[in-house]
This record gives structure tokens, C-alpha cells and sequence, in this order.
């Protein structure tokens, strides 16, 4: 059977079922099919007969496959051996760059958040081995489940047959012209994707901040290195910038907020010189932020402030606070502490020798079950744990849960923390949660945890394991709690190596339902 009679309808492998033309490239067709066998949507990719490069396509979705990042569309199925060979990729729902800037230009921090989770994908990439050599604007998506996805990797080049002398600088400069259409509205190199083209001036087109007022110079000195490496040294200091893992160095030191799509106020282009606005800097109380260094192996993260990006609200003081504050207490207030626990003492002596002499078979020494130990006893003389790594955890969906942040909420910083992805919908309508999995130096007895979280309207679990689990039910709940910033003592010590707060429900903040950490403190022994 061939390709080009294949029709809405037709099935692959008995379980993909073909359901409409998305796009045709050159005798590869795309479509929207569904997995019958997860009942789930996905993109399929057939071949006419005689398609010249199918078998380079398959190698290629293969090698994509094996790209342990999850802001890549994950490929799931490729065959080149069947009668109707095919490639199955993840269907992505959500809203392409080209979508978002079809009502004008993105503020720079959030344009600068998006682009960059972009690039540390394509330097994800490029160590594998791979790359896209065909970024545009269709193919950076925010998807609905609140991640961001760049389609086409490694794909896209086999089906067009696309090489390259120096593939690691056309991605970088395809990465630039990202940034320049996130910030301008323009497309550097001629109109793409509905995007009109950049602004020409004696040198070719403007730097984006010279069109748009609010570029900060260090995004329109990277911006302008990467998208217009002839105007580097010239207009802009220093060289341009030639491989992802380059770009993905500068942009940490660009402060960013989450990548969360904001509706303009307006739809058109400014002209060369003019400003525009678009809307409200972000408010979640997560703050700008830094991705890695690295081009995307080495995920840790370091925070920067931004003067312009307030924090929502003021969080509540952490434990760790309230002990420093108690330890600075006047010694008028410890002399009234010692007198009362003098007091206290002499009553309690009395209470127990008049108990002693009313019931004379008992032995003195041995205490009432009434007197266990208090566990918050055990949590106050608990001390803190060695936190040596962590990660978000996503078991019920397909996007990363921001795991190159994690470190940010237990770095002794509260100005700087952890976020779950943003959700449009409540999330017990969604999934059964997501976490933030803790590991600590070696299995410890455990007594609290401390939690200083950005908003209210939290419900949550703490489970602990010594194993590295993948799953929530790989952990045993040992608490749990409701609300906002709070010390949860366990009923009962809990031993293990990892400590995962499970979030079932999370804080409405503006359209969307986001969790945030800004500091954790697990305590034991």
C-alpha cells in the first residue's frame, strides 16, 4: 500500500488511526492521528512512494527519542520497515510563538524566559549529536499544560534534506531571531510565519532596541550578536554568538521571568523608535530567574532580582526566621521565662507527689502513658538536614516540573524559589498532583518540615522513602497539611533518604493555578 492513497481514517500498526492533513512537505505528509491503543492525540509523519529521505527522517525521530529533555517533542514510534513506514510524535496543544505575538511583541523579561528555555532544548540537542537548522516561530510552542516544547528537532532537517558547514551557528542565530520576534514583533530575515519583516537600516535590519523601547541592553546586546552576528563588534559590544551552549551562557545572566504568555494591548508592530506596551510584569511571587550555564546538560539554576518584577506578596516568615527572632529576645523576657518555668516546675512536683501518695502500688519511677514525649518536642530539638539535591516531579504528565529550579527552594535564599508549571485548570481536574522530591545527604530519622510557599490555598502531602522513586506511591505519606507557609511535625518519626511534598491542590494566581517554594527546611536526626 502506498502513502498517497492513504486517507482520513486509515489506521498504521492497527492502532494509529489517521485523522486529518496537518501539512505537506515535499511528499511527507503530516497528520493528526489518534493512538487508539492510550486514547491519546499525536502527530503521525507518512511518505509518498519513493520519498528520497524517509529512512534518514526514522534515523533522526530515533536520535530525537533519546534527548533526555523534556521541553523536546517527544517522538514514539518510528518504523521505516513496514509496508507504510511512518514516524508517531507527541501531539503538542497549546499556542505557538507565531500565535502569541499575532497581538504584538512579549515584555522582554517573559521573551527572554521563553527564549532561553528554548535553547537550553536546542544545546540539549546539540550535545546529542542533533539539530533544528530550521527554527521559526511555528515551532516554539507554550503548550496548554503550561511547558515550554520546540517541535522539529532533528526531523525537520532530514525531511528537507537540510546540511550545513556549521549547524551549531545557524541554531544559534535561529535562537537570535527568536528573541528578535519575542521582542519586536518583527522577523529578522523577511516576513515568516504571519510575522512581518524587521525594519531595515544601512546596515541591515535595526537591533530590536532600536525598534522597541524597554529592550534592555543586555538582551538587545545578545539579541543583535546572535540574530545579526555582522553587526557584533560594531553596533553591540562583543563577538557573535556561535553555538546554542553560547547562547545559553549569556541569557544566564539575563534576568527572566517564567515563560507565561501575556495578552498584549496591542496588535500591530510599532515602527523603528516607538514603544509599546504589554502588559503586566509577573506577579506569582516567583521572581525572575537564571537558567543554567551549560547548554543544557548541567541543569542547576541561579536566581537574579529585578527591580521592576515586585513579588505578589510578602511570605510568611520561615521557621528557620522565627527561631533567629527568638534567639534575639530581650533579657527582661528570658528572666520572666525562667521565673514562669520555675513556677511551672513546682507545681508539676507537687501535682505528681500528691498523685504519688493517692495511689501507692504504683511505682514512682515509671511515668504515665500520659507523659510521652510530645512529637513537637522532637521537632524543636531536631535539627536541619543536608539537602544535596532535588527535582520536580511530574508522574501523571509529560512536561518537566521545572527541576533546573528546585535547587532555588532550599538555597538559603527566600527571595528566590521553586515553581510547579502554571495550570489553567484546578489540579485534582487535571492530575492526582506534582512534587518537589528532596534528597538528603544519607537516610535520616525525620521530625518536620518547614515550608515558606508563596500564596495560600495549598494542600499537600510530605511522604518519605529511601528510594529514588519515579512515582508518588513510591514514597509513604507521613503527613500532611492545608494552606499557606506553615512547619508540619510528623505524628511520628519518619526514616528515609528522600522527602517529597506532594501537591494535590495549588493557588489561583491571576488565570492560572501555580505552586512556588521560596525556602524548605526538612528537620530530624
Amino acid at each position: 500500500m502506498s502513502t498517497f492513497l492513504i486517507e482520513p481514517g486509515a489506521k498504521l500498526a492497527n492502532r494509529y488511526r489517521l485523522d486529518q492533513v496537518v501539512s505537506e512537505t515535499g511528499g511527507a505528509t503530516r497528520w493528526k492521528a489518534t493512538d487508539e491503543t492510550l486514547a491519546r492525540p499525536v502527530a503521525v509523519w507518512t511518505f509518498t512512494e519513493g520519498f528520497p529521505r524517509t529512512s534518514e527522517v526514522v534515523r533522526a525521530a530515533r536520535a530525537t527519542s533519546r534527548i533526555p529533555d523534556a521541553r523536546v517533542t517527544q517522538v514514539f514510534d518510528a518504523d521505516d520497515t513496514t509496508p507504510v513506514p511512518y514516524v508517531v510524535e507527541e501531539w503538542v496543544i497549546g499556542s505557538s510563538l507565531a500565535d502569541l505575538l499575532a497581538q504584538g511583541p512579549m515584555e522582554p523579561e517573559r521573551a527572554a524566559g521563553l527564549v532561553a528555555e528554548a535553547a537550553e532544548a536546542i544545546a540539549a540537542a546539540h550535545a546529542g549529536g542533533l539539530h533544528h537548522l530550521c527554527l521559526t516561530p511555528s515551532k516554539l510552542m507554550w503548550s496548554s499544560g503550561g511547558a515550554v516544547k520546540v517541535t522539529g528537532i532533528g526531523v525537520d532537517a532530514a525531511l528537507l534534506g537540510a546540511t550545513v558547514a556549521d549547524p551549531a551557528a545557524v541554531d544559534a542565530q535561529g535562537l537570535g531571531n527568536l528573541l528578535y520576534a519575542a521582542l519586536t514583533g518583527y522577523w529578522p530575515v523577511g516576513p515568516q510565519s504571519g510575522l512581518p519583516g524587521a525594519p531595515q537600516g544601512p546596515a541591515g535590519p535595526y537591533p530590536p532596541g532600536q525598534i522597541r523601547q524597554g529592550v534592555t541592553e543586555p538582551l538587545n546586546t545578545i539579541t543583535t550578536r546572535a540574530a545579526l552576528p555582522q553587526l557584533a563588534g560594531q553596533m553591540v559590544p562583543g563577538p557573535p554568538i556561535t553555538s546554542p551552549a553560547d547562547f545559553c551562557a549569556a541569557m544566564a545572566e539575563v534576568p527572566r521571568l517564567i515563560p507565561l504568555p501575556v495578552s498584549p494591548v496591542e496588535s500591530a508592530p510599532p515602527e523603528p523608535g516607538t514603544s509599546r506596551r504589554t502588559g503586566e510584569l509577573d506577579t506569582t511571587g516567583s521572581g525572575p530567574r537564571r537558567s543554567a550555564r551549560s547548554g543544557g546538560s548541567a541543569r542547576g539554576a541561579t536566581a537574579a532580582r529585578s527591580a521592576s518584577a515586585p513579588r505578589a506578596e510578602r511570605p510568611a516568615p520561615s521557621r528557620m526566621d522565627q527561631r533567629a527572632a527568638r534567639s534575639q529576645a530581650s533579657p527582661k523576657r528570658i528572666l520572666v521565662g525562667v521565673v514562669a518555668v520555675v513556677l511551672f516546675a513546682a507545681v508539676v512536683v507537687g501535682a505528681w507527689s500528691l498523685g504519688s501518695s493517692l495511689q501507692p502500688g504504683e511505682d514512682p519511677a515509671t511515668p504515665s502513658a500520659g507523659s510521652a514525649e510530645d512529637p513537637a518536642d522532637d521537632a524543636a530539638d531536631a535539627s536541619p538536614l543536608e539537602i544535596v539535591g532535588s527535582r520536580g516531579l511530574n508522574p501523571h504528565g509529560d512536561t518537566d516540573e521545572h527541576s533546573a529550579n528546585a535547587p532555588l527552594a532550599w538555597d538559603g535564599d527566600p527571595s528566590t524559589a521553586w515553581n510547579t508549571q502554571g495550570y489553567r485548570d484546578p489540579l485534582d481536574m487535571i492530575k492526582p498532583g506534582v512534587g518537589l522530591q528532596l534528597e538528603l545527604a544519607e537516610s535520616h530519622e525525620i521530625h518536620a518540615v518547614d515550608l515558606d510557599m508563596a500564596g495560600d490555598g495549598y494542600e499537600f502531602e510530605i511522604r518519605v522513602g529511601d528510594a529514588n522513586g519515579s512515582s508518588e506511591n513510591d514514597y509513604e505519606v507521613v503527613a500532611s497539611g492545608s494552606g499557606a507557609s506553615q512547619e508540619i511535625v510528623l505524628d511520628e518519626p519518619a526514616t528515609g533518604q528522600y522527602v517529597l511534598v506532594w501537591f494535590t491542590a495549588l493557588p489561583q494566581n491571576g488565570g492560572d493555578y501555580r505552586g512556588s517554594v521560596n525556602e524548605v527546611e526538612v528537620r530530624g536526626t
